[in-house]
C-alpha cells in the first residue's frame, strides 16, 4: 500500500532550492531526472543530474480523496506506487501513462517495461498518454495543479485540486510535456476516475484503410470505444478495438459491431496483458533491430492510410490519430525530413521517438520545428521561468 504523507513544508525544499540557486549563479546546466525511464526521449541529454528520487521531500502521496476523485502526490514518487493506491479504491489514471524502463544494447536505447523506474514527475514532464488517450483525454487534461521550483530557486504553486480553478495562464497544464525545461516539478494534483465495470476486445481482420474507415464510422455513434490498435500479424492486417463502460453498453456494442470477441465483459487476463504491452511498448512491433528508429506521427484521425510501407512497418493507435512507424536503417532514417513532410501535408507532425545511432546526434531535431511565433512564445516562457537557462537545456529544441 502506498504511504500517505503530509504536505511538505517549504523548508523541506531548501536543499533543492539551494542547489538550483547555486547552479543558476554559476550557469551550470541541471539535468532533471526521475527514474530515467524516458532518457531516450527528446534531444541529447546534458548537465549535472538532479535526481528527484533521492530527495525525501519529493517522495510519497500527500493526500488522496477517493470521494473527490483527486490525488496529490510528490514528483519523485514511483508511478506504480500511485497506481496501486488508486487501484485499492477501484480508481485509476484514465489516460494510461506508459511505464518505460530502458536497456542499452551497445548501439541504441530501447524502452522496456520497468514500472519501478517511472516517477510521477517524469510522467507529467514527458506528457505521454497511452492507448485510451483518444477516448479518455490526454495527461494534461487531468492535471489540476502543480508545485514547482523555477530557475531562480523560487517555490511556486499553480492551480489547485478542482477543475474550475484557473484564472489567467494555465501554468499547471503548461508543465505537462515541458520535458523539465521550465522548472523542477515537486508536487502534482491529478484528477482520477473510477475503473469502469465492463471491458471487452473485438478483433477484425482488415487493411489499415478499412480500419481507419470503420473507426471513424464508429466514432460518430454512441459506442463505448476506449482504445484501438491496428497492426500486421504475420503479414495480415488486424484491428483490435477495446470497449469500456457500463455492462449493458459494452454488451450492446459487441452485438452491433461484429468482429471476433477476444474477451468477455468480465475481462480476460491475456487480452489485458496485450493492451498493457501496447501501453508500455513491449509488443513485438516495438522491438528495434540495429539501425532502426521509431517515429511517432500525430495526424487527424480521418487521415487515410499514408502508404508508409516503403519506410517500415506501421502500427496505428488512437482511432487513427497516432501512427507509429518502425523505420528501417536504409530508408527515412537517413533523411528525417521525409516523414515530417508527409505528416505536415496532412496537418500533423512527426517525432523521432527513439533514434537509431545514425541519427542520434544533437543536430538532428527530434521534434517538429516551431514556427517563428511559437518559437518566440517558447523563448519568452523559458526566459520567465528559467532565465539562466539551466534546466534541461536543449532537451526539446537545440536552441532553447
Amino acid at each position: 500500500m502506498a504511504t500517505i504523507t503530509t504536505k511538505a513544508l517549504a523548508t523541506d525544499l531548501n536543499p533543492l532550492i539551494d542547489r538550483i540557486q547555486a547552479a543558476a549563479a554559476a550557469k551550470t546546466p541541471l539535468r532533471i531526472r526521475g527514474g530515467g525511464s524516458k532518457d531516450f526521449y527528446g534531444q541529447a541529454l546534458v548537465g549535472e543530474i538532479l535526481d528527484t528520487t533521492t530527495y525525501p521531500c519529493l517522495l510519497g502521496i500527500c493526500s488522496y480523496e477517493p470521494s473527490e476523485l483527486v490525488v496529490t502526490v510528490k514528483a519523485g514518487t514511483p508511478l506504480n506506487e500511485l497506481e496501486a493506491a488508486l487501484a485499492e479504491k477501484n480508481q485509476c489514471l484514465p489516460f494510461e501513462p506508459p511505464h518505460f524502463g530502458q536497456t542499452w544494447d551497445g548501439k541504441h536505447i530501447m524502452p522496456t517495461f520497468a514500472s519501478s523506474q517511472t516517477t510521477v514527475g517524469g510522467m507529467v514532464a514527458a506528457g505521454l498518454s497511452g492507448p485510451a488517450r483518444a477516448s479518455s483525454g490526454a495527461l494534461r487534461d487531468y492535471v489540476l495543479g502543480v508545485d514547482i521550483i523555477n530557475g531562480k530557486g523560487q517555490a511556486l504553486h499553480f492551480g489547485g485540486t478542482v477543475m474550475k480553478n484557473v484564472a489567467g495562464y494555465d501554468v499547471s497544464r503548461l508543465m505537462a510535456g515541458s520535458m523539465g525545461t521550465l522548472g523542477l516539478i515537486t508536487e502534482v494534483s491529478l484528477k482520477v476516475l473510477p475503473i469502469v465495470p465492463a471491458e471487452a476486445t473485438l478483433k477484425f481482420v482488415c487493411t489499415q484503410q478499412e480500419a481507419i474507415t470503420m473507426l471513424n464510422i464508429w466514432g460518430g455513434k454512441p459506442l463505448p470505444l476506449n482504445a484501438s490498435c491496428w497492426v500486421k500479424d504475420e503479414g495480415v492486417g488486424v484491428l483490435y478495438v477495446r470497449l469500456r463502460g457500463a455492462v449493458a453498453a459494452v454488451n450492446a456494442a459487441i452485438k452491433n459491431m461484429g468482429g471476433e470477441l477476444q474477451n468477455s465483459a468480465s475481462g480476460n487476463a491475456t487480452v489485458a496483458a496485450d493492451w498493457q504491452a501496447l501501453r508500455n511498448q513491449t509488443l513485438p512491433f516495438f522491438n528495434l533491430k540495429e539501425g532502426e528508429s521509431l517515429w511517432r506521427l500525430s495526424v487527424p484521425d480521418t487521415t487515410p492510410d499514408l502508404q508508409l510501407d516503403a519506410y517500415g512497418e506501421t502500427l496505428v493507435e488512437w482511432h487513427g490519430a497516432l501512427r507509429w512507424v518502425k523505420v528501417r536503417a536504409e530508408s527515412a532514417a537517413t533523411n528525417p525530413m521525409v516523414l515530417r513532410e508527409i505528416a505536415t501535408r496532412v496537418g500533423g507532425n512527426a517525432t523521432i521517438f527513439i533514434a537509431s545511432q545514425a541519427i542520434n546526434t544533437r543536430n538532428t531535431a527530434r521534434f517538429n520545428q516551431l514556427s517563428e511565433p511559437l518559437r518566440r512564445i517558447h523563448r519568452q516562457l523559458k526566459q520567465e521561468f528559467d532565465p539562466a537557462g539551466i534546466f534541461n537545456p536543449g532537451r526539446m529544441f537545440a536552441d532553447l
